[in-house]
């Protein structure tokens, strides 16, 4: 009886289903349209209100596969889990990814807590063969680059 229980598993498959073609899909070669991408996903009723982490999953020619929402946080923070980020990366087949976060308060400045979440994704990326390329934080009406800042 033992035994019959070992082999009555969950079947696990993984599903890839573009919508778009890749032609059509946009690119973000340079940090404006990735943030100009961003802000047409981000709930205008939420960018001063509550803190939320996305993903734009990304092929090799800068191609944008799609938008993930990794989490939705409080006021002043959430809570991102390296497992969530790569595992949405993963089921995507993106080969690199962008990091972004609003700052509610409009400040566009990363904190302390930005700059090591950072480097912790950045990290967990290497050892799965995904190039973290960006982090954005992103306001209403402007953006700060870890790239571009030549942080990252």
């Amino acid at each position: 009886m033992e035994n019959q229980t070992l082999h009555q598993v969950a079947e696990i498959s993984l599903t890839y289903r573009p919508q778009i073609r890749p032609m059509y899909r946009p690119q973000v070669s340079i940090v404006k349209e990735a943030y100009q991408v961003l802000l047409t996903t981000w709930d205008k009723g939420k960018i001063e209100f509550i803190e939320e982490f996305k993903l734009i999953l990304l092929i090799r020619n800068k191609r944008v596969l799609g938008i993930y929402t990794v989490i939705t946080g409080g006021i002043s923070d959430c809570l991102v889990d390296t497992k969530l980020v790569f595992a949405s990366a993963l089921l995507g087949c993106a080969t690199d990814i962008i990091l972004a976060h609003n700052h509610p308060s409009g400040n566009k400045h990363p904190s302390v807590n930005d700059y090591r979440l950072t480097k912790q994704l950045r990290e967990a990326g290497k050892v799965l063969g995904i190039e973290v390329v960006d982090h954005i934080i992103v306001t209403p009406g402007d953006y700060y680059s870890f790239a571009y800042q030549g942080v990252l």
